[in-house]
């Protein structure tokens, strides 16, 4: 096991350049702290988190069911504010280095779609995505807009214009299976040279088991995280401070 480095700055952003540099297939894993610097909240600051101010169930395949008028008022409260969102350094920063060859793909937790709005071109969506809703009986997809609409005039449930099916966002809900994307972000982390974290705890389930897939790991993440001590580079820092740097670097 690779012994952990003290984070102290300069130094381990020259280690972070040394391994991407050394790396023939670089993956990204990144989570809420990467979005905080645009306006969006986390979910489990003890202050500032969403968890904070708000149950989670409320979000759940069983409040859909159980009582959609209160999952839909929760899903337009959440989830308007993220559509009109613009991505941060960090975001242009991992974009630029994938152009440049260092970065094979990104896996992300988050829903906001801010890593293709600043550029990154293979994204996989683990959580989801704000872009559609889709009807839970013929899969027909609508624009998420589309659907907030439907809420703002008083249509609870929001149903399908084809069947008239119940629509839903395309994000995973608490008790929904993970995507498909899952399956693919764990092929991607097993078989790269580096996985690269940034702005995740590593506390969700099961998207805290790719790390352990990863035969190199380095971690930016302004908490400690239980991966810490694998980690061949940990950097206790604004991702969006470090991740250009670190861009600058490389460029």
């Amino acid at each position: 096991m690779p012994k952990r480095r003290t984070p102290k700055g300069k130094n381990e952003i020259r280690e972070l350049v040394d391994l991407l540099r050394k790396s023939n297939n670089t993956v990204v894993l990144t989570g809420a702290g990467i979005s905080t610097a645009s306006g969006i909240p986390d979910f489990r600051s003890p202050v500032t988190g969403l968890w904070q101010r708000m149950d989670p169930n409320l979000l759940s395949v069983e409040t859909l069911v159980s009582a959609p008028e209160l999952f839909y008022q929760h899903c337009k409260r959440i989830f308007t504010p993220m559509l009109t969102v613009e991505p941060n350094p960090a975001h242009y920063a991992l974009a630029r280095m994938e152009d440049l060859g260092y970065i094979k793909s990104i896996i992300t937790q988050n829903i906001d779609g801010l890593h293709q709005k600043a550029g990154a071109k293979k994204v996989l969506e683990v959580h989801g995505h704000l872009r559609t809703a889709y009807c839970v009986n013929c899969l027909q997809e609508i624009p998420l807009t589309t659907l907030l609409q439907k809420v703002d005039k008083g249509e609870i449930p929001p149903l399908c214009p084809r069947c008239q099916g119940i629509l839903r966002p395309s994000v995973v809900l608490f008790g929904d299976l993970l995507p498909e994307d899952f399956i693919q972000a764990q092929r991607e982390v097993a078989t790269s040279a580096l996985l690269l974290v940034v702005g995740s705890s590593l506390e969700v389930s099961p998207v805290n088991t790719l790390p352990s897939l990863a035969s190199n790991l380095a971690i930016i993440n302004l908490t400690s995280t239980g991966y810490d001590p694998m980690a061949r580079v940990v950097l206790h820092a604004e991702a969006a401070a470090v991740l250009t740097a670190v861009a600058e670097e490389l460029t």
